[in-house]
């Protein structure tokens, strides 16, 4: 996770917490692991919703069950189908009262955004977004906010005139936000990194930024090249940075002629992501039939996912 855990990380603790520990209860940074919500996240939904009320040590510790656990995981189901954080306390403890006219919030949000980005309102668009990420995991925030405000955005923008100056506007702050938030996670971490290469020639691919961030959000050091290496500097790179692996993303028809060269000598897991792996979806499927170390995502929630199935995050 990518926030600070609990000083009960790097504090003398007390017996009274080691007591609870050895009976099962569980610290913040603990949690933050299992469930995927960080521990910002966690003490959001406890100080301003009373979603989920750990217990705490003489000291002030935090401290959770694997009932706590269940009851975010839960909370967790409910944000996935478009339920407001705001509103989801009721329906953890009367989960027929759902209907689909109960309000959504992430239409409302992406209006925000969007209006924020016609208007070309940076500060609008950071305010907006931060609280967005004080209360949502990275993998929320991209499936319900962000994935579908960029779907929105490219529908608008066809034809548009106006069209490449907010692109640009917007592409520009995505990579200067979640760069920055990359760069903090980074300088903490000091495992092998994860390589991502913006493989087209479409500068600033904000999904490529997508799947940064989702990856830094496992606690996943990340070095993202935002254009295109040429056949064996590739190799070249991954042995400079003891590259963990590689994800190749592209928004664009590939050159699949040059790919068996391109990947020659990477000696590490190669991910390929985004359009590009519908666009060739039968070449590329034959091809990983034929190498184990060559697999594919179609976007950043199932790059995320095949990263985390294979023990790379």
């Amino acid at each position: 996770m990518n926030d600070k855990t609990d000083s009960s990380a790097r504090e003398d603790l007390g017996a009274d917490f080691k007591k609870a520990l050895d009976e099962g209860w569980l610290p913040i940074r603990e949690v933050a692991r299992q469930t995927g919500v960080n521990a910002i996240t966690l003490r959001a939904w406890e100080r301003r919703y009373g979603l989920v009320v750990p217990q705490r040590t003489p000291k002030g510790h935090r401290l959770y069950s694997a009932e706590h656990v269940q009851r975010i995981m839960a909370i967790l189901t409910w944000l996935n189908r478009g339920v407001a954080v705001s509103q989801v306390k009721p329906l953890l403890d009367a989960p027929q009262a759902f209907t689909e006219t109960v309000e959504n919030d992430w239409q409302r949000l992406r209006q925000t955004l969007l209006s924020a980005v016609t208007a070309l309102n940076e500060r609008t668009l950071d305010d907006s977004v931060n609280q967005a990420i004080a209360l949502y995991p990275p993998r929320t925030l991209c499936e319900q906010l962000l994935m579908p405000l960029l779907a929105e955005l490219e529908q608008r923008w066809q034809g548009q005139f106006g069209a490449q100056m907010e692109r640009a506007f917007f592409y520009s702050w995505l990579r200067s936000k979640f760069g920055a938030r990359i760069y903090h996670n980074n300088r903490q971490l000091h495992s092998a990194p994860l390589l991502l290469i913006n493989h087209s020639d479409l500068p600033l691919e904000p999904h490529l930024w997508l799947c940064a961030w989702l990856i830094s959000s496992a606690d996943c050091p990340v070095q993202v090249f935002d254009w295109p290496l040429p056949a064996g500097e590739l190799a070249l790179t991954v042995e400079h940075l003891q590259a963990r692996g590689v994800l190749l993303y592209s928004s664009k028809a590939l050159q699949l002629a040059q790919l068996p060269k391109l990947l020659a000598n990477v000696n590490c897991p190669t991910l390929i992501a985004g359009p590009a792996v519908h666009i060739h979806h039968a070449e590329l499927s034959a091809r990983t039939a034929q190498a184990t170390d060559l697999f594919l995502a179609e976007d950043p929630l199932a790059a995320h996912q095949a990263l985390l199935e294979r023990g790379l995050i």
